[in-house]
This record gives structure tokens, sequence and C-alpha cells, in this order.
């Protein structure tokens, strides 16, 4: 059947609605020439277009496009079709020329923008059809609106002369948006408009042409956008005058002494707000004659009345002489009067901070203050149980069944179905519903006094159960779990940032003897100087708190941290959901990033993809980006790098270079890439990665030599220098073959130590005892570097105990068990030949 030319753009556009309102799927953009014969007039022209928007904090943005005429508009947002369901649609007619007129609007997130790291901001255009043809409106650009903390230059303090130029500098603060600034001189607003004497550059600097008195003052510059408001500090400028003489008065009239003065003051101007006084004297002298100037000459009478006033002055001098003895002696009477000086200055005593003491009980002393004490917050935990729970069944309930004839029973990850059993029981109570679905990051198993270990492995996650931690007679079926960041809401305050992977380790509330050790990996560089690190812990209601203050541990705490390099080792009493969380003190707070290169194991294209992640330096996160490598076919193309990332807010930039031009094309348009601070900062985004597209001159092309750089602004950088063939390259993918963390995920009883069980009761009966010549646990402690964790040691019932089970914890699976038994025989204890660790205790 034949389809008049007229109907083909029509007929296009259902086609595509009917697509779109299917699967989501994506296309590529096309835009139809007009229809031959069509009327040019009749094509769709835009009433309303989309205009470029900021998302403010998580509100998300409405784009608006209105064409007529139209039968269909969608939107395309960087090169994408939005689905149709996403589209609200109003058709009316345009009343100036009666045409079917189309007005569609959409959501736009900030999820949905920050997806979109590279080469190009996010953006989205309007497509419309009609019978004659398509148009496309302009481009609308969405950005996330943001304006950091930190002037990059703030105004300083500065003294002018009158009438010298000011210039206070700043620099306002990165934002999207740019920000506008604005000055404030002691808090009103400089209005240049009003002050012809002051102007703003284009530096944002503010510049008075001659200072004035009136310019004395506390300068501040603020800058704002549409998110927020700064302030910078204010800078005092103080406007200063040098004094300055006067005129001279006239000579005054030639006096009987013959001579006549003149004077000035330091007042044209006198000196203002620390300006230097005149120099100079303000009194000037000068001989003169006149007639009522008279010379005489000396005669005898002159003579005698000289020698008459000599002779006075000699009287009085002799008189004063008398009078200065007679009062010496009178004080030296007075003084030997007074034969204990200590009356005078009993009221005086120095004050002391030492106790009066007896015999002397009149001295003023000031006692120590004993009234301040060291309080430690912890957050409210779930109570202990001891029998059935209300939320859990602990002991011999539905969950479990008996064990006989004293066997243990292992349950690992490995079967489905037990796991989704497993899983799906836990899920019906209310706490453990948001446990991930999947059995990839969970381990679990039944337990009892014997104690055993719980691994998910190549994350670095595990719980280790000592002997006698759960209560004799009772049998719990423990889980562990790793949670990915977005799966679980940590809400973090003011400069805080995720450390470790989010762990679960239940059921919460089961009764414990002793503490359980909950090991992680963590990415920040510990600094006591640089870093405030907490252990926060969720609670039965859902909110999270701080639970431990690392440092400042109680020895009675329920949890204790023995923190290293990349790891951290958590004793609890109480299970439950932790993090490791910091705060930042200073700049210098960094936090390790791991860096990895991946591209497509086999090129089909002419095009090439280089990715580049910049994840967390955690064994977890290293696995999820290999798996998600394996899913997407890339291999590893250099040995990875860590860089270190500190606090200064500033962004992640990420660079190709060397790209030889006769091979390859690279389609980076910019300079560099960049990755903004907080999205790596705050812990809780994965994934984190750059894409750096190469294009091929020609198919035969295999061999690839370049440079990336991955820097992040004024601080930590590192290169990779790449060279290998693209095609049968593989020699840095053994690089990431993930290694084995002993086994099975689950291990019950004896097999799930290092440490013969035996040989371990011997070595906490010898060393638990104190001993005078030094031969116990805390010497145990010193030799293995544990010596620091004296205080928390002693406050349990077996403080050798705790020390073996953190060595467990520190060295499986692959602990020198050799070298422990040689540190306790080293002791010096009688019968160290009891420690001798023989094949066939093991």
């Amino acid at each position: 059947m034949a389809v008049r030319p007229g109907l083909w753009p029509a007929l296009l556009g259902m086609v595509l609605a009917s697509w779109l309102r299917g699967s989501g799927a994506q296309q590529s953009a096309t835009v139809a020439n007009p229809v031959p014969g069509a009327n040019p007039d009749l094509l769709p022209h835009f009433l309303v277009e989309p205009e470029d928007v900021y998302i403010v904090k998580n509100k998300p943005v409405l784009l608006v496009c209105k064409a007529t005429p139209a039968t269909q508009i969608f939107f395309k947002c960087n090169g994408e079709w939005v689905r149709q369901v996403d589209h609200v649609i109003e058709r009316s007619t345009d009343g100036s020329s009666g045409l079917p007129a189309m007005e569609v609007r959409i959501n736009v997130s900030r999820q949905q923008v920050e997806k979109v790291f590279g080469l190009e901001e996010y953006w989205c255009q309007c497509v419309a059809w009609s019978s004659s043809g398509t148009t496309k409106s302009q481009k609308a650009y969405i950005r996330i609106a943001y304006l950091r903390k930190n002037f990059e230059q703030e105004p300083l303090a500065k003294e002018v002369s009158l009438e010298q130029g000011i210039v206070l500098p700043c620099r306002p603060p990165e934002g999207i948006p740019p920000a506008e600034v604005e000055w404030l001189r002691n808090e009103d607003l400089v209005d240049p408009s009003v002050d012809p004497n002051v102007y703003i550059t284009r530096e944002h600097s503010l510049v008075v042409r001659q200072a004035r008195l009136a310019d004395t003052a506390n300068y501040t510059c603020v800058a704002k956008n549409i998110v927020a408001r700064r302030r910078s500090t204010s800078a005092a400028v103080i406007v200063y005058v040098d004094g300055s003489w006067s005129p001279w008065s006239k000579w005054s009239a030639c006096g009987l002494d013959c001579t006549h003065w003149r004077s000035r003051e330091c007042s044209d101007p006198a000196p203002r707000n620390g300006g230097e006084e005149c120099r100079g004297t303000d009194l000037d002298t000068r001989n003169c004659t006149s007639d009522l100037c008279v010379h005489t000459t000396s005669g005898p009478e002159d003579v005698a009345l000289y020698v008459g006033l000599v002779a006075v002055a000699v009287c009085l001098l002799l008189l004063l002489l008398v009078l200065i003895l007679v009062y010496c002696r009178k004080k030296e009477g007075l003084d030997s009067d007074v034969a204990d000086s200590s009356i005078l200055t009993s009221g005086f005593q120095p004050v002391s901070i030492k106790p009066s003491k007896a015999d002397n009980p009149h001295l003023l002393t000031i006692q120590p203050d004993l009234s301040t004490t060291t309080t430690t917050y912890q957050g409210s935990l779930c109570p202990r149980q001891d029998g059935p729970s209300p939320k859990f069944q602990l002991t011999n309930g539905h969950l479990l069944s008996p064990l006989s004839g004293g066997r243990h029973t292992l349950h690992h990850s490995s079967p489905t179905s037990e796991a989704e059993d497993f899983v799906s029981r836990l899920s019906t109570q209310n706490y453990f519903r948001s446990l991930p679905r999947g059995t990839s990051n969970m381990a679990y198993g039944t337990f009892n006094f014997l104690g055993g270990r719980l691994m998910i492995p190549h994350t670095g996650v595990s719980l280790l159960i000592p002997p006698d931690s759960i209560p004799r007679g009772k049998i719990y079926e423990i889980y562990l779990t790793l949670h990915k960041p977005e799966d679980v809401r940590l809400p973090l305050a003011g400069c805080q940032t995720l450390l470790s992977p989010i762990v679960s380790c239940g059921p919460p509330g089961v009764l414990l003897t002793r503490p359980v050790i909950l090991a992680m990996d963590h990415c920040g560089e510990p600094s006591p100087e640089s870093w405030s690190l907490r252990l926060k812990k969720q609670s039965c209601e859902g909110t999270w708190e701080d639970v431990l203050h690392l440092g400042e541990e109680a020895p009675s705490h329920l949890y204790y941290c023995q923190l290293e390099a990349s790891s951290c080792y958590v004793f609890t009493e109480q299970l439950g959901r932790f993090a490791l969380v910091g705060e930042a003190l200073s700049v210098a707070a960094a936090k390790r990033l791991k860096l990895l290169l991946f591209a497509p194991v086999a090129c089909t294209s002419l095009e090439y993809n280089i990715r580049v992640y910049c994840l967390h330096d955690t064994r977890d996160a290293l696995k999820e980006v290999v798996q998600l490598e394996k899913q997407l076919g890339g291999q590893l193309i250099q040995e990875p790098r860590v860089l270190h990332l500190k606090d200064s807010y500033h962004n992640l930039r990420l660079s190709i270079h060397d790209v030889p031009s006769s091979l390859w094309k690279s389609k980076l348009l910019v300079s560099y890439q960049e990755i903004p601070f907080y999205h790596i900062w705050n812990g809780t985004q994965q994934f984190l990665h750059c894409t750096f597209t190469l294009e091929r001159v020609s198919p035969s092309t295999s061999d690839l030599a370049c440079k990336v750089w991955v820097w992040q602004v004024e601080g930590d950088g590192q290169s990779f220098s790449i060279n290998f063939n693209i095609t049968k390259d593989t020699r840095f993918t053994e690089l990431l073959a993930l290694e084995s963390e002993g086994g099975v995920p689950a291990l019950v009883g004896p097999s799930a130590f290092k440490i013969p069980f035996l040989i371990r009761q011997k070595i906490i009966t010898s060393l638990d005892p104190p001993c005078s010549r030094g031969a116990d646990w805390r010497t145990l402690a010193q030799k293995l570097h544990l010596d620091s964790h004296l205080s928390f040691f002693a406050s349990k019932p077996s403080p050798t105990a705790m020390i073996l089970n953190l060595w467990e914890a520190r060295h499986f699976p692959n602990g020198n068990l050799s070298q422990l038994a040689a540190a306790v025989a080293g002791l010096g204890q009688p019968d160290g030949g009891l420690f001798t660790v023989s094949e066939a205790e093991c």
C-alpha cells in the first residue's frame, strides 16, 4: 500500500512513541529533513524552549517545551531519549495561528546529573514533530549548584596614609553558578554608584582611589549564589594622618632682654589615627634691638649684689644637709626596734597548691580541684537477652535443631537454597529488612561455647567468636553482612566521612560473656593530630549513635578498637551494625584512594575506552570493582596506585597525554576531566570513575602508548605510563587475582583458630596470674606490641585470652605460629616446655 509522503513524519513519530513506551531502550538522536513538497511554514517552531537551570540541594528541576504545530514532542538528555512515562503532556491550540500546540514537561533529579562524569555537562533538548518535518530546540544545561566554604583569597588589614590608594583583594570560594561578590564597610553595603571614590574590579577586588578618614573601617568580602552566602574574615583598614606645622605667627615685640619670638602649632593637619607628630620646635627666638632694649655696664654695686646672692645660696645648702642627717638617724632608730620583719608581711604569704602542714595552720593554701572528671559518651544499646527474644528466637527455637553426639554442624553460604532460606527468615524481623537479599556479601553459621569465625571472602571483613564468648548450653545462629553504602542511610554531619565498610553482625541482643572481634578495612591515614575517629552503631530503633571515640576509650567500655594502618579490630560485647567514621581536624587529614585503570579485553570497533576508577583503598571496594569489570569484559592495564586525598575541598582531576596522533585520536575536548571533591570525600558513592575515549586511525592499530595523570588540585598526584598491545597483552590481569582467605566463609570450633585449644588454655593458665619477675601477660603484650591496651586487657577476667584473641583476629589464616610460641616461651616461665607446639596437638 502506498503512503503519501506527507504522512511519513507522523508515522515516524508514532513508531518512536510506541517504542519509547516499551522497554525504555536508548537510541541515538536523529533529525529528519523537511519532507519534499511539504509546506516549510508548517515545520514546528518553539514557543517555549528549555533554559539552563541549577539544582539546589536535592530539589529536582522542571524543564518545559512548547511548540506549534506539533504532533509529538520528546525530550532527549545527553543523547538519550527520555521515557514517555516521564513526560507530562498538554495539548492546546495556538491562539494566534489556530494550529495545534503541545507543551511537554519533565523533571530532572540530582541523581541523574551526578551519574554523568567526563567530557560534557548534563544537557537536555526537545525534538518536535509535525507533518512537515522535525525541529530541535536549544540545549538546556542542568548543573548542580554549590558554593564551597573557604575563600581562595581573603582581604588583609592595612594602614595607609591620607589620599593614598587602597586595594583589598578577594577571590571568592569556588561555586556553581559562580559567586557574586559584594563588599561591606562596617556591615554597610559599599555601593560604587553612590560613592565614586570606590569601585570593584572584575577580579572582585575593592579599590579606594584616594583614602579618606571616613574610609577607616572593617571591610568584609561577601560571596553568594543561589545555594549559600559566605563571608570572609574582616580586614581592618586604618587611614592615618601625619602631623604638619601651621604657619609661623608674627614676631613678638622686642623685650627688655633684647629678644623676640614667634610660634606655630602641629595642627595643619593634626596627627590622626597613629600618624607621626610634627618634627622640629614650636617656638623660635631671636635677638632684637629697640628703644625698650636697655644695655648697661656692671659697677661696684652690681658686684656686691652678686656676692650677697652667693652667700644666701650657700646657707640654704648647709641647712638642707642638716635636715637630711636628722632624718636618717630617726629612721635607723625605727629599724632597730623591729625585731622580726615577718610581722610586716604575715598577711601576704605565697599561695601554694600543697596541703597545709599541721604545725603551721595559718599558712594560706589551695587544695587541688578534684571535681573535674572525664566522661565518654555511649549510645543506648539493645538489651541483652538470656531467653527467647521478642525480635528473634535464639535458643532451641524453630531456626535451630539440637546437636547430637557432641558434633558441631557447619553452615556456610555455598548451598544457595540454604542461604536464601536463612535470609528470608531474617528478613521477617523488622531489624533485618535492610539485609541484602543475595549471599555473596554474607556469611553465617551455628556456634556454641567453642566459638568460631565468620568471613566474607576477599573483603577483609571477619568476625572472630572466641571460646567461651557464647554461654555454655547456648547455641546461636550468627550472621555477618557487608552492606553497600547506598543501601544503608548513614547520616554524616559536618566534615565527617565514611572510612570503612558498613558491616552488620547479629542477631542483636544476644547474650555474650566475652567480647567478639569484628575486623574490617579502613582508608584513613590515622593521625591523632589530623583525625577524630568514631565508631558508629545503629540502634534497634534505626538511629546511628557514637559508641566509641578512638583515643578516649574507657577500660570498662563495652567497645574497644585496635586501629592499624589499614585495618581496625573492634572488641564488642553487643552485636549490631557498625561503621568507622572520621572527622578531619585539619587540611592534613587524608584518605587513601586506590586508582585502577581498566580497558576492554577485546576491542571490535575503532573506539577504545580507558576507565579510571577512584575508590577507597579497602578490599571490599576493590572486590566490587573487579566483579563489575568482569561483567563489563574489562581487564586491568596498569598496576594499581594509591593517592592520598586531603580534606582541602579541592577536586580530583584526570587527564591523558602523549597519545600518538598518527595512530590514535583522543576524543577529550577539554584539557582534563574532574570529579567533585564531595563525591569522593563523603565515602558513600561507589564506582567513581572517568572514561577516556580513544579512536584508532586504522583497525590494524593495536599498540597503545600514552600517559594518564590523576591529581588533586594543590595535592597528591599519580602518573600512569601505558605501553601495551590491546589485543594480546594480559600481563596485569593476575595482579587482581583475589587471594584466598581461609576457605569457607564459616569455621566452627577449634578449626577456626591457629592456636590449638589445649595450648591456648596452658598459656592462659600460666600468664594470667601476676608474676613478680614480669613473666606474665603484660610482658607478652609488650612483645606483641600491644602494650598500649594494657588497661583494657586488665579489665577483663582473662587478660591473656584477650591478647590471644586479638592475635588470632590479626593473623588468620597466615599467622606465624612458631613466632608466637617463641614469644611465649621467651617469657622465662619455669614450665616453658608446656608452650611447645607440636603437629600432634594441632
